[in-house]
């Protein structure tokens, strides 16, 4: 929203602050956006966007003061080409890195970052970085430009390739000078995010005309703030795909159960939605709930009855559910990935063993099948479906259009359906959590009345 249109000014909201070049370097010299002389776009009234251009982050409010609301409201400078630029594009050398694991959609974004750039805004100098924060001082940059990733968005993995860990701080901004990189577009997960804050602060320590923008990727959709990250809406549909196997095969078993696993280390939202858009589900089990087998309304008790009745049950558990059930070793409990996260257990062989042991003890002399299925890695590294793939490349525009503007240190994605600019650290420490005690979590639970796992 602008000033003129709203009786919200920007002195009655706490916008947010996005660090610009210009705050530690006020002699950089300002250029006409190109896309004023482009053919293909017909500027207008308001295509190019100003400092009072914003989104607010809360766009429902209770006016009966029932609920807190943010007081002011929290907003953003919205996402989208400004009329001048910092960077010439003549002198322009752009960095692309993919972190973590992978993801639909990721090279849906380097494409369009590499196309945005050049034909948007007449870059030339454009590079890829291999297998992560790692290739910046590992190996050689790879030249990127259209004709060379026009098919990428077919495409599922990262062609950059990607990897954990690696991350040097004094040797990736070391490579970043040497190479003469201006320009750092950051594709990765909040372990990357984290580390795209300390590049950011490290750069603005050293004083360098360099600019810094996250992508935020995380297939979980984990990401705080912003509505929704790339490739969780192929991740849902793809995880349905697999649920509906799981329904086949459990109901064509005699007391016959389908157990799928999802990905969702610390939240469940592609179980949550799986499992709503399939409504073959039983019972959803995600990171946020607690659950309990044994006894009165625990998951034995409730497949029982369900296994009574239907003749079959649909399981869905991610992978972040029951960690804290899962009996450990010693070097279980303290063992960390090459991000430094928790290595988790693999609940669903252990659901999987569980319900053997139960079925078996409470009824030997019963037919009883689990199928298991686990299509993390499908899910993956498919290509993204068309949402996701529009979606990609409105993300790449907008960290085109804020970096060629001058800010830094930021991450672009939408809030209440308006792209904006939100501060890297914000993006690095929120978290996107599954609420239970909102209407979407209700849903979950009328169309599968599963247990709520509450002991009485």
């Amino acid at each position: 929203m602008s000033n003129s249109s709203s009786s919200i000014s920007i002195s009655n909201v706490q916008l947010q602050h996005i660090t610009h070049l210009t705050n530690y370097n006020s002699q950089i010299q300002t250029h006409t956006n190109p896309l004023s002389f482009n053919p293909f776009f017909r500027t207008f009234p308001g295509f190019f966007l100003t400092s009072s251009d914003i989104v607010l982050r809360h766009n429902v409010l209770d006016l009966s003061g029932t609920f807190p609301s943010p007081n002011p409201p929290l907003a953003y400078h919205r996402a989208g080409p400004r009329n001048q630029i910092l960077f010439d594009p003549a002198t322009v050398r752009a960095s692309i890195v993919t972190c973590g694991g992978l993801c639909p959609g990721m090279n849906t974004v380097i494409r369009e970052l590499v196309v945005g750039l050049w034909e948007l805004y007449g870059v030339r100098e454009i590079f890829g970085i291999k297998a992560g924060y790692r290739g910046f001082y590992s190996y050689d940059p790879v030249r990127l430009n259209p004709k060379m990733v026009d098919d990428w968005h077919k495409r599922g993995g990262t062609v950059l390739e990607t990897s954990r860990g690696g991350f040097d701080l004094k040797k990736i901004v070391d490579a970043i000078q040497n190479h003469g990189f201006n320009q750092l577009y950051i594709i990765g997960g909040d372990g990357t995010m984290r580390g795209a804050v300390e590049i950011f602060e490290e750069l603005k320590q050293r004083k360098l005309y360099i600019s810094v923008v996250g992508i935020p990727k995380t297939v979980d959709n984990d990401v705080g703030i912003i509505d929704r990250s790339f490739g969780f809406q192929t991740a849902v549909e793809m995880a349905q795909q697999a649920i509906n196997a799981a329904h086949v095969e459990a109901e064509s078993a005699v007391n016959g159960i389908g157990l799928v696993k999802l990905m969702g280390r610390s939240t469940g939202h592609i179980a949550l939605h799986a499992t709503l858009s399939s409504r073959d589900v039983d019972c959803c089990l995600i990171p946020e709930i607690n659950f309990y087998l044994e006894g009165k309304g625990g998951l034995f008790e409730f497949l029982e009855d369900r296994l009574k009745e239907m003749g079959h049950a649909v399981l869905v558990v991610a992978e972040g559910a029951g960690q804290d059930i899962i009996p450990r070793t010693e070097s279980q409990k303290t063992e960390k990935d090459e991000s430094g996260n928790p290595v988790f257990l693999d609940v669903a062989g252990w659901l999987k063993s569980e319900l053997k042991n139960w079925w078996s003890r409470d009824h030997p002399n019963e037919l009883f099948t689990i199928k298991y299925i686990d299509p993390t890695y499908m899910i993956r590294a498919v290509p993204p479906n068309a949402t996701d793939n529009s979606y990609c490349t409105l993300l790449a525009h907008s960290a085109i259009h804020g970096v060629m503007a001058g800010y830094t240190g930021f991450v672009c994605g939408p809030i209440n359906g308006n792209y904006a600019y939100i501060p890297v650290d914000e993006i690095a420490k929120a978290k996107n959590k599954v609420d239970t005690r909102d209407h979407k979590w209700s849903w979950v639970r009328s169309v599968s009345n599963q247990p709520d796992f509450i002991r009485s």
